[in-house]
């Protein structure tokens, strides 16, 4: 009994051990297994390279010599390859011994993503030169769980020239992206060189600046990031013009250089919509040979005329001819179709082909441009728009309408194939704060309704970078990183858990710094954007590991010289702090403002016959601000348990206003904070605490407010401007928890 209780205890021990040291391995994306053994490998330039002459080992083989270069000699050992057919697409087995380094793949993706992995056990020093790797040894047995694992650029809006896009894609390929979707063209810009029509660069690649680049200049008064780029100005016909497009050899070298990093690219040439840098060159593409805005978007080309076709056709057989892969998306989104009405060609083409209705007008482009993709030996992607007016079963829809929640199960019980990009999750031109990276972590493609069989028709998920107000590099991959790296492990698919993936960003942060890149710090934490006190009280900022903070207390931006935080802050009087995270390189973060304001406890009021819920109205209208809400709007009143917004069909824009009583367990100061896309704004006490409103994407705004125990007036304004929406309101009281209200928190009379 004795020798086996020692044997548990030791097995206990053992596991603990294990468990502790797996933990300080920063891998992104989590391998799908990993076990601990004993040793190191020392990778140098004395490490002997060895496989087979199989063609799957060539492109992890060219990395891996190309990281030997950069490495001091070492002790003689070996990285060896070798292949098991039984082995899943893309997945790897990699064994770290003290003398040899196996990998086992069964294609050529597997062997390369078995390499980034080496790369991720190096951390900072597999990009620092002139270094040996020491990596433990260890087992790991990995794949990807989706097959489309996506990033999205946009170089219509902003422009990235073909050196900048190299640097891209190298950073999705070293945290295991495949597909790097490259959005061509676009209203503002034409950046693909089609040989036919060489007005489309000549012309319509080249604008004036507009009211988006006017908007990132304001900005770059405080933000430099939002400078735009000089090098893509130059003088034509003696106007100074902004754009840049991309040779085809230029493409055909980039595409042969991202297969070499393991990426596949998928153009977009968007149509019919969002066609307005061709048809400024070519208005015989539209109905009416107008190219001006219609009722939301620009005009579309005409799907009426046979031009039209032999327009399309005639591009797209360049672009097939450019990118070797399977994929050709269309775009197919945000079409305004109504300049399609009473057209005589388009009357014509709907009485011929039986068509009820403008979507199906759209339907029919789609459709035959998809026979035409398919004569070229592609297929065709389109937004989930392709599915207004029916769409083929051949067809793959990429998901992006979260407030059209039925789009992927009705996508799916037709078998169409899905990649999910929703905007709630997947947009990241859209601000980040506290909030991101989480939110992308929770990002599950095979939700939103899908059942086990449906699930089946999803290739995965990407996220998209839309550009009106990205115009630098340093500005794109701010928006980028790090949500990119919350994104590789939802879609490789082998998460733990948020605390886990935030402790290995200390490490990642490492080396986004070593590469140069202008990542967002994490935010700073143990405040509200408005903080009160009774007589006195400490600053006490959470920092994220290994940073440092700088703050100010007379209102004045912080600078690397500024006070450094390393205790709490005793405050005693009304002040503002200022504070900002620090990195190695002197780069200062976002500035965190912090007001605090002297404050005695808010009594609570007399409730006569308190009842849970909330009052509720809803206003189907669009409002900008919540001032303008009209009481002479309201369709619908009820009660509500919390912040429910309980209307079976929801305009796509509507306010919502909750009023009754906030019940105040204790005497304490509370902390409130109120995340929203889009406008929001709460009162209590019938004074505004937190105004968050307008039109923008989810962000969280803060603030305290000292309460005696007892019922509170309490009021939330909400504006919904279309496109999905977001209401979260969260509390903590004094120095506690923070936790989501609940049909506890409010009452009505």
């Amino acid at each position: 009994m004795k020798i086996n209780n020692f044997s548990l205890v030791l097995g206990l021990v053992l596991f603990f051990i294990a468990k502790s040291t797996f933990a300080q391995l920063s891998i992104v994306p989590q391998p799908e297994s990993l076990k601990l053994l004993s040793g190191n490998f020392v990778f140098s330039a004395s490490t002997n390279i060895s496989a087979n002459t199989d063609s799957i080992f060539s492109i992890a083989i060219q990395e891996i010599n190309l990281l030997k270069k950069d490495r001091a000699n070492g002790a003689t050992n070996s990285v060896l390859f070798t292949k098991n057919t039984n082995l899943k697409p893309e997945a790897y087995s990699l064994r770290i011994a003290p003398s040899q380094i196996t990998i086992t793949v069964s294609d050529k993706l597997g062997a390369f993503w078995a390499v980034q992995t080496l790369k991720q056990l190096a951390a900072a020093n597999a990009f620092k030169t002139n270094n040996t790797w020491t990596l433990p040894a260890l087992e790991i047995n990995d794949r990807p769980k989706f097959s489309w694992r996506g990033i999205h650029l946009d170089v219509s809006r902003h422009f990235f020239d073909i050196d900048y896009l190299h640097r891209f894609i190298d950073r999705l390929s070293f945290y295991k992206f495949n597909k790097f979707h490259w959005h061509l063209t676009d209203d503002q810009g034409w950046r693909i060189e089609i040989k036919k029509y060489p007005e489309l660069t000549a012309k319509g690649a080249w604008r004036k600046l507009n009211n988006q680049d006017s908007a990132c200049l304001k900005l770059a008064t405080t933000n430099p990031d939002y400078n735009i780029p000089e090098k893509h100005f130059k003088m034509i016909d003696g106007e100074r013009m902004y754009g840049g497009f991309y040779t085809q050899e230029e493409i055909k070298e980039l595409v042969l250089y991202a297969t070499g990093k393991g990426v596949e690219i998928i153009p977009e040439i968007d149509m019919p919509g969002h066609m307005q840098a061709a048809t400024k060159q070519f208005p015989w593409l539209t109905s009416t040979g107008s190219v001006q805005k219609e009722k939301s978007f620009t005009n579309p080309i005409c799907p009426c005329k046979e031009t039209t076709f032999e327009f399309a056709e005639n591009v797209f057989k360049e672009v097939a001819h450019l990118f070797p892969s399977k994929y050709i998306h269309l775009g197919a989104d945000e079409v305004e179709k109504s300049s399609w009405k009473n057209i005589p060609e388009c009357e014509a083409l709907m009485h011929k082909e039986n068509l009820k209705n403008i979507d199906e007008i759209q339907s029919y482009f789609v459709k035959r441009m998809e026979k035409y993709f398919n004569s070229l030996g592609k297929e065709l992607i389109g937004w989930d728009e392709i599915l207004d007016g029916g769409v083929s079963l051949t067809a793959t829809l990429m998901y992006w309408r979260t407030w059209i929640p039925t789009a992927p199960k009705h996508a799916a019980e037709k078998g169409n194939r899905l990649i999910m990009t929703p905007g709630e999750y997947c947009y990241f031109d859209a601000q980040q704060d506290g909030h991101s990276l989480r939110k992308v972590y929770s990002f599950n493609p095979v939700g939103f309704g899908l059942n086990e069989n449906e699930q089946k028709y999803v290739l995965g998920g990407q996220a998209n970078i839309w550009t009106e107000y990205i115009p630098s590099e340093q500005r794109l991959e701010y928006m980028l990183f790090p949500r990119m790296l919350s994104m590789s492990e939802v879609l490789w698919g082998h998460q733990q858990d948020f605390d886990h993936f935030s402790w290995k960003m200390g490490q990642q942060y490492e080396i986004l710094s070593t590469l140069g890149i202008n990542y967002r710090f994490a935010d700073l934490k143990g405040f509200t954007d408005n903080n009160v006190f009774l007589k006195s009280t400490y600053l006490k900022i959470e920092m994220p590991q290994n940073t440092v903070v700088h703050y100010t207390t007379d209102g004045t931006e912080p600078k690397i010289n500024s006070v450094r935080y390393v205790k709490p802050v005793y405050i005693d009087k009304n002040q503002t702090v200022k504070a900002a995270i620090f990195g190695a390189d002197g780069r200062m973060g976002d500035v965190f403002t912090i007001k605090y304001q002297q404050s005695n406890y808010l009594n609570a009021v007399q409730v006569k016959n308190p009842k849970p819920g909330l009052k509720f109205s809803y206003y189907p209208k669009l409002y900008k601000t919540v001032g303008l809400i009209n009481e002479a709007d309201k369709t619908e009143v009820g009660t509500t348990k919390a912040l429910e917004v309980p209307v079976q069909k929801k305009a796509e824009s509507f306010a919502t206003r909750h009023q009754g009583y906030f019940y105040a367990a204790e005497d304490g100061i509370y902390s409130f904070f109120l995340r929203s896309d889009d406008g929001s704004v709460l009162k209590m006490q019938d004074k505004t605490l937190i105004d968050n409103d307008g039109m923008h994407f989810a962000i969280e705004k803060s603030s305290q407010i000292a309460l005696k125990k007892g019922y509170h007036p309490f009021e939330l304004l909400f504006l919904e401007g279309g496109g999905g929406y977001t209401l979260e309101l969260a509390y903590s009281i004094g120095s506690g928890k923070r936790k989501a209200v609940s049909s506890t928190d409010f009452f009505v009379e």
